[in-house]
């Protein structure tokens, strides 16, 4: 069975409370019970979890590697402007897939630009909650095509 790790970055907690006009009206509580029917529909386990703290998100994406087959990320604000998390994607060799409630390539121009997007497989943005369901949807379709490396041992002699 494939493992996912949902990561909701930072002031996600506020959703349904919080600039209703961007984000909507839907909870990150709706948001979890959603993927959590979408996941089980899927064959896979889900493990989800939400930090303000970049350290923490590095952390848990840094642990991941021996624990998940790919990532599901809405890194929020931090999408924006994060080195630490968008090098913490790529050392994880784990498919990575970044989702946004809004269209942010519509939004201020400091938004238009993904710091982490490069380290992801796709990125799914402006379909609000659905975003998550179809950013799982394609994270599964993708990890289930990936075949394991296997690992060559050079036969060279040392000089």
């Amino acid at each position: 069975m494939l493992k996912i790790l949902v990561i909701h970055g930072p002031n996600l907690q506020l959703l349904g409370e919080r600039e209703v006009s961007v984000y909507g009206q839907v909870t990150l509580r709706q948001i979890n019970e959603g993927l959590q029917k979408e996941a089980q529909k899927l064959g896979v386990s889900l493990q989800i979890t939400q930090s303000n703290h970049e350290g923490e998100i590095v952390d848990r994406i840094g642990s991941a590697k021996r624990l998940f087959n790919g990532i599901l990320i809405n890194p929020a604000a931090y999408t924006h402007t994060s080195v630490a998390i968008r090098d913490a994607l790529s050392a994880s060799g784990l498919p990575a897939v970044e989702v946004h409630l809004s269209h942010i390539y519509k939004r201020e121009d400091f938004r238009q630009h993904s710091m982490t997007a490069p380290a992801c497989v796709a990125q799914v943005t402006g379909f609000g909650k659905d975003s998550y369901n179809l950013g799982l949807m394609g994270l599964v379709a993708y990890c289930s095509q990936q075949k394991p490396i296997k690992k060559v041992h050079s036969k060279r002699k040392a000089k």
